[in-house]
């Protein structure tokens, strides 16, 4: 690539990525625990997509809706995670060009997915519990697939659009990536073109996709409030709250970390790396965790399905 640089994303080959800079010993030490997160992530939504497809019980809008949350967290960590491992290993810690515009693409297709559909189960769960007489009739079979295929439908064209203005872009005589992924943020600022509107249209997007999201599930959750507070029985209310308690745990995870890196202002790197750790690898492994221990038809259901017995008091 030579001293005087390069002038064009063409001749780029590949990038380097720097990941988590520690003593070498503790690379390794990084490999198993990436290693084993990753194996549970594979563990637990492969398990959860397999019980709900298999489980009666469970053919409802709430867990389609959950099957698809699964899918989509082994998506994006998959598409991030055995780079990541395999560089612990690694001297050179590239990847090749395709490879870096192929890992941005799918990310970005399955990370906004998931928001969306975050704000699906909202809607969900809002018209399970504040209207729960229409409930079969209004959150029918078609109008839960049109919600998903519209999650996957937006996830693509905004990753198509956040590909595109960033490897549209020019990169110079660096081509180190400081982060253990290929992100927005960490290729603009090795890239030696003018960045300002690419930065413009990558805020543009998480705040088009971000805020209406969260908008949707604080006023669905206002209301579920609303009705659980009407309810006079304790155990009324507790059997509201424990539907929805799941559902806002896995928000808290995602939305928290993903508003920290794409809606304020640049971190420390060492910290932007903790936070896309959290929401690449961690929320993926803690989100089956999350909705089997906590609800009873999976617990009930995965008993079944262990000990082939239909059902369990």
């Amino acid at each position: 690539m030579g001293e005087r640089g390069i002038n064009n994303h063409s001749e780029v080959n590949e990038f380097i990525l720097v990941g988590f800079q520690v003593r070498p010993e503790l690379q390794i030490l990084l490999f198993f625990i990436f290693l084993l997160t990753y194996s549970m992530v594979l563990l637990g939504n492969i398990g959860m997509i397999v019980l709900i497809l298999t489980a009666s019980r469970l053919n409802t809008p709430m867990y389609f809706f959950l099957g698809n949350l699964s899918f989509i967290d082994l998506s994006y960590s998959s598409a991030v995670t055995p780079k990541a491992i395999a560089n612990f290993l690694s001297d050179s810690k590239t990847i090749s060009f395709a490879g870096c515009v192929a890992q941005l693409f799918f990310f970005a297709l399955f990370i906004v997915a998931e928001g969306l559909l975050l704000a699906a189960m909202a809607y969900d769960r809002f018209i399970a519990i504040c209207s729960p007489l229409l409930y079969s009739a209004q959150m029918s079979r078609r109008l839960c697939i049109q919600l998903v295929a519209g999650c996957y439908f937006c996830g693509c064209i905004t990753s198509i659009l956040q590909v595109s203005i960033t490897f549209t872009m020019s990169f110079c005589a660096s081509h180190v990536i400081d982060l253990f992924y290929c992100d927005t943020r960490p290729i603009q600022k090795i890239s030696c073109s003018n960045v300002f509107i690419n930065k413009v249209v990558s805020y543009s997007l998480s705040v088009i996709i971000i805020l209406p999201t969260i908008i949707v599930i604080i006023v669905s959750y206002i209301y579920i409030l609303s009705t659980i507070l009407k309810i006079h029985s304790i155990e009324g209310q507790m059997k509201a709250f424990s539907t929805c308690g799941s559902h806002l745990m896995v928000v808290s995870l995602l939305y928290g970390t993903v508003s920290f890196m794409y809606l304020t202002p640049a971190s420390s790197p060492e910290l932007v790396k903790v936070a896309s750790l959290c929401y690449t690898i961690v929320t993926p492994m803690l989100n089956p965790l999350i909705y089997s221990l906590r609800n009873k038809d999976v617990k009930e259901a995965l008993k079944s399905m262990l000990w082939g017995k239909k059902g369990f008091l």
